[in-house]
C-alpha cells in the first residue's frame, strides 16, 4: 500500500489515472495530504465516501510518532519523533520576532562527522523518506507554542541535506507549491556542508536559498573540523558559490561560521574569510560554537566574536552573530542528538 507523504503531485497524477479517475482528484488528494495535513484518506471530506473506500484499497497516510516535547526557557521548542524502524530524530521550533522557524532534519544521523557537531558522532543510520520529511512539518505545525503559524523552514537538522538529494528535492518543491504546503520560496532554506556537486545540480532543480556551513578559511583547518574538505576542498566549494545562479531569482546565499576558540576565530581569518567571499552575493551567519558533552572545543571570547563581526561588516560583508537557541534542552545549532542522554 502506497503512503501518500511519499508521493509528489506527479505521482498521485498517474495513480490516479491508473484508477481510471479523473485528473481533478490528484490535486484533491495532493491538497489533503499536504495543505490540509489529513491523518488518513477518511478524512478527505470533499471526496465522496465511495471513492474514499476506493482509495483504501491502494493507500494509506502514515507519518513519524511523536515520542516527547521539550521547551526551552527562551521558546524554543525541540520534539523527539520515532520513525516506523525505531531510528529516532529531532526538529526543532525557534521563535525569533515575527518569525517561527522549523528546523528540519533530513537523515537519522549523519556520515559527515563535523567535529562542531553532535549528529555525526554516531554516524549515519539512514536516510529519510518523503513521508518522514513531510510528517515533521505537519507535527510541527501541531505541536508550535500558542498554535502559531509556522513562517519559515530550514532543512538545518540532523543530517547532510544534499546526500538525501532525491527525497530532498521532491519535498523542497512541495514546501513552496501552493497547492502543497504553500511555503514562499524566500522562505526555505536548504543547508549543506559542501558537496559541491549537489549544490551544483541544486539551483536547476529547487527555487529555494541555499546556506553553506564553512567554518574554516584554510583547507588545513578545514580537513580538521569538515572531513568532507577532503573530497571537496575550499577552492572548488568557492567556485561552485561563485557559480550558483541566482539571475531573476531571490535565491540567497548564506554563509555559517561556527566560531570556535583558538581555532577559527583570529584576526587572519576573518581577513581570509573576507578574501574567499569576494565576488559572492552572500550574508554570513557567526555562530558561536555550541558546547556538548563529547567535544573540547570552547567558544571564542567575547572580544574575539565581536572583533570578527566588526572586521566583516567594516569590510563591506554583511555578517549577524547568531547566538543559540534552545540551548537548555540541547536543540542549538550542532546538538541534536536524536535524543540520546535526554529522553532515554
Amino acid at each position: 500500500m502506497k503512503n501518500l507523504r511519499d508521493m509528489t503531485y506527479e505521482d498521485m497524477l498517474s495513480s490516479v489515472s491508473a484508477l481510471d479517475e479523473k485528473p481533478y482528484r490528484a490535486e484533491q488528494i495532493y491538497g489533503w495530504t499536504y495543505n490540509k495535513a489529513a491523518a488518513s484518506v477518511d478524512g478527505m471530506t470533499d471526496i465522496s465516501k465511495g471513492l474514499r473506500e476506493k482509495l483504501k484499497d491502494w493507500f494509506c497516510i502514515a507519518g513519524i510518532e511523536p515520542v516527547e516535547r521539550l521547551e526551552s526557557s527562551d521558546g524554543t521548542v525541540k520534539f523527539l519523533s520515532r520513525l516506523e524502524d525505531g531510528k529516532k530524530i529531532e526538529s526543532v521550533i525557534i521563535p525569533e520576532g515575527r518569525r517561527l522557524t522549523l528546523c528540519v532534519s533530513s537523515q537519522a544521523g549523519c556520515a559527515f562527522a563535523c567535529a562542531f557537531c553532535r549528529t555525526g558522532k554516531a554516524g549515519l543510520s539512514r536516510n529519510l523518506h518523503l513521508s518522514e520529511l513531510a510528517s515533521q512539518v505537519i507535527e510541527a505545525k501541531r505541536l508550535a507554542p500558542g498554535n502559531k503559524e509556522l513562517t519559515n523552514i530550514v532543512l538545518m537538522g540532523m543530517g547532510e541535506p544534499l546526500a538525501n538529494y532525491g527525497n530532498v528535492v521532491k519535498f523542497l518543491n512541495i514546501l513552496v507549491d501552493p497547492k502543497g504546503f504553500g511555503f514562499s520560496h524566500n522562505r526555505v532554506t536548504v543547508s549543506t556542508c559542501g558537496v559541491v556537486p549537489a549544490i551544483k545540480k541544486l539551483a536547476h532543480d529547487a527555487d529555494v536559498n541555499l546556506a553553506v556551513s564553512l567554518s574554516a578559511t584554510t583547507d588545513e583547518v578545514r580537513d580538521i573540523l569538515m572531513p568532507i574538505n577532503r573530497k571537496y576542498p575550499l577552492a572548488l566549494l568557492m567556485e561552485s558559490l561563485k557559480a550558483y545562479p541566482r539571475t531573476g531569482k531571490k535565491r540567497h546565499i548564506t554563509i555559517e561560521y561556527v566560531l570556535i576558540k583558538g581555532l577559527n576565530d583570529s584576526p587572519a581569518d576573518a581577513s581570509r574569510l573576507i578574501r574567499l567571499l569576494s565576488g559572492i552575493k552572500c550574508k554570513v551567519n557567526i555562530i558561536p560554537f555550541n558546547t556538548f558533552a563529547e567535544s573540547s572545543f570552547e567558544p571564542p571570547a567575547d572580544e574575539r566574536l565581536r572583533g570578527f563581526h566588526n572586521a566583516l561588516n567594516d569590510a563591506g560583508v554583511t555578517a549577524l552573530i547568531r547566538t543559540g537557541k534552545g540551548i537548555d534542552i540541547q536543540a542549538a545549532c550542532g546538538t541534536l542528538a536524536g535524543g540520546r542522554d535526554i529522553f532515554e
